[in-house]
């Protein structure tokens, strides 16, 4: 049976939603402000906590600061409740840690989805792992000290400096000028040289380890578009991708925002890729997890786009502000009016949503002038550039191509 915490200073709303939730078979626990809220936290360790933000002794951001700051419950599932709708208290909360809202008079339809959709969230995760661990051992004798050898060398070579990130650039298709940058990761190991991500990323998802990788990415990028802005190239944006175990990662969005305020970056210089098969897994909690990162302010790119599961319908639903064509359509726009037409069709589609399209894989003048005459907004591939090194890169930037 799921724990619940409920914090609330009014009693009848305490009692009214404890009443609620047994109904609906969780174990309940209330508390009537901030610090009996707290203890019973700590003591208790609930799988998610409901808690009201205004509140005597403690409100609800001392409470959801506490948790965070403490390594037993900083993975708590935190839902707020308010009575105010506004964006910049909202944008406080998910910039502390909070994981959703709930607006103040609210239906039990929507405070029970708001409670599964985050425990779904964790088993998500906690299920993924263990399937992966589960599988390659029961196929491979020794399969499980072979997951742990790989995970150490991976953190071995990140404690060495051994990754690095190459930037390719992402171009205006009417301009030519660079409006940003995709993150691209690469290894170089001191006896096989330069290992390309496809190598090494399923063994990262495999041992867990992309996470930790995954927020290095998410760092150095962030650190080196700072620099780059400081340096007087204003407006430049970098795009990072997110792995499935990042996204399901229940402090995601509040682990951004302490990364960009670390930093010192504004969130509209960061856009976030991620691919259609996140979509389909959970769409409640992965559109509540896309609205809290719009929230912070960053851009969401929905990547690799017609390569798997294309829905119109979930285009509408998600909060995306980009859309990438796959490679596999631009390689082919010019041998026949087949992938020709679906480019200029999805290109239509997404600009009528208002979502800004981005073609990957353009590799000949030839592509580029279609997708400039069917109005696609910016392009990326070897026309442009391969993805070079932050050095390199910056020359680019430097020569305004």
């Amino acid at each position: 049976m799921k724990k619940i915490l409920v914090i609330e200073d009014e009693q009848i709303i305490l009692e009214n939603i404890l009443k609620l939730l047994k109904a609906e078979g969780f174990d309940v626990t209330g508390a009537e402000n901030g610090a009996q809220g707290l203890n019973a936290a700590v003591s208790n360790l609930p799988d998610v906590i409901i808690c009201d933000v205004m509140m005597p002794e403690l409100d609800g951001y001392g409470v959801l600061m506490a948790l965070r700051s403490n390594p037993v419950t900083a993975t708590v599932p935190f839902v707020f409740l308010t009575g105010k709708t506004e964006r910049s208290e909202m944008r406080q909360g998910m910039e502390l840690g909070a994981d959703d809202y709930l607006t103040k008079p609210f239906t039990k339809a929507e405070l029970v989805g708001a409670i599964s959709s985050r425990l779904k969230k964790q088993e998500a995760v906690a299920e993924q792992y263990n399937n992966l661990r589960a599988q390659s051992c029961a196929l491979i004798p020794g399969a499980a000290e072979k997951l742990e050898q790989i995970k150490t060398s991976l953190c071995d070579a990140l404690e060495r400096e051994e990754f690095q990130l190459y930037y390719q650039p992402q171009v205006n298709v009417q301009t030519g000028k660079i409006l940003s940058a995709e993150a691209l990761i690469r290894w170089l190991h001191p006896e096989k040289g330069l290992i390309s991500p496809a190598q090494f990323i399923p063994s990262a998802e495999a041992t867990g380890f992309i996470v930790q990788l995954g927020e290095w990415v998410l760092q150095t990028a962030c650190r080196q578009m700072q620099v780059w802005q400081s340096a007087g190239f204003s407006g430049l944006r970098v795009a990072v991708n997110l792995s499935a175990r990042q996204f399901h990662q229940p402090d995601l969005s509040s682990r951004i925002a302490q990364i960009l305020a670390e930093i010192g970056l504004e969130p509209s210089s960061l856009e976030l890729e991620l691919t259609e098969s996140l979509m389909v897994e959970d769409a409640p909690s992965a559109i509540a997890t896309l609205q809290q990162l719009k929230n912070l302010g960053v851009s969401i790119s929905i990547d690799d786009f017609g390569t798997g599961y294309s829905s119109l319908s979930y285009l509408a639903q998600y909060p995306f502000d980009t859309l990438k064509i796959d490679r596999c359509f631009i390689s082919n726009i010019t041998h026949g009016c087949t992938n020709a037409a679906i480019v200029k069709a999805i290109i239509e589609m997404a600009h009528s949503l208002c979502l800004e399209v981005i073609a990957e894989g353009v590799e000949t003048e030839a592509e580029k002038d279609v997708l400039w005459r069917y109005k696609c907004d910016t392009m990326q591939g070897y026309l442009f550039s391969p993805p070079l090194p932050a050095a390199d890169f910056e020359k680019l930037l430097v020569a305004g191509k």
